[in-house]
């Protein structure tokens, strides 16, 4: 027998967790898009033409796709032992969040453009920025992890991070008007729970303070509530509530609870200059 053979056979005889299909990378990718574009069909869709022919166009074949990626989804699930989620009509109720999904974009994209003095215009912040893309795929991943196929959720999530570098769990629970500015490196993670007119730049991290011995779905991830702005860099970590209207400075790393209101900062440096031997 051929190595190649060989290599072959011992393989076939391997358990994997690729048994069984799964929901396409590729097919929700389209999906995604098509959403988006239905979403927002003057700006981010078609040039011209009937825009209501447009958008039908958009959904059905969107709604379609992500119909057979749900049922593939659920199948998998039965495989794993899991508990499935019982909706007949699962794909239906998606898409009836999906006026939800462009009121809460609105007011993200609105967010945005009062709160940076660069935005021109809103057509530049819903095409060119990027925390207004890792929005998108959020909000959308948001509905579909809350109706039962977190798989499906999980990619169309990953989706957005390939594209705009921001890394959004797609259970993570984030209020309107949600501006994040520059976005590169922000990691919000699964429990972590943003009230309203929340603010984060660059290299943000909201994440687990202990990761061992957790178990799953347990929350552990900040609360941040409403019109709280947290700079760039700044980490902030565990099951911790940033109370309203706090600022938290750049590159700071904050573990415990927070009152509204508060401003933190790190340390001022403290330059000292001696001579001839003073202070030693």
């Amino acid at each position: 027998m051929r190595a190649d053979d060989k290599v072959l056979a011992a393989l076939a005889q391997l358990r994997t967790v690729d048994e069984g299909e799964l929901p396409s990378r590729a097919v929700l990718s389209e999906v995604t898009d098509h959403l988006i574009k239905a979403l927002f069909p003057h700006r981010l869709g078609m040039a011209g033409g009937d825009v209501g022919a447009f958008v039908r166009r958009m959904l059905e074949s969107a709604l379609g796709s992500l119909t057979g990626e749900v049922a593939t989804e659920l199948a998998f699930q039965r495989r794993s032992g899991r508990a499935v989620v019982e909706c007949d009509d699962l794909v239906g109720r998606f898409a009836e969040s999906l006026p939800e999904i462009r009121a809460l974009l609105d007011s993200d994209i609105q967010m945005a453009y009062r709160g940076d003095p660069a935005a021109r215009s809103i057509p530049e912040v819903l095409v060119c920025y990027p925390g207004i893309h890792a929005m998108m795929h959020h909000r959308i991943a948001h509905s579909l992890h809350l109706l039962g196929v977190p798989f499906v959720a999980r990619v169309i999530s990953e989706l957005g991070r390939a594209e705009t570098g921001i890394d959004i769990h797609p259970a993570a629970s984030i209020g309107g008007g949600c501006f994040i500015d520059h976005g590169t490196g922000v990691v919000i993670g699964e429990t972590a729970i943003l009230g309203e007119n929340v603010r984060l730049y660059q290299h943000v991290t909201l994440g687990a303070k202990k990761l061992d011995g957790v178990p799953k779905g347990m929350p552990r991830h900040p609360i941040v509530e409403d019109d709280v702005t947290i700079y760039s860099g700044a980490t902030v970590l565990g099951r911790i509530t940033i109370g309203e209207g706090s600022v938290i400075g750049g590159g700071v790393w904050v573990t415990s609870d927070l009152p509204p209101g508060s401003f933190v900062t790190q340390a001022r440096t403290q330059v000292e200059a001696f001579t001839d031997g003073g202070g030693i």
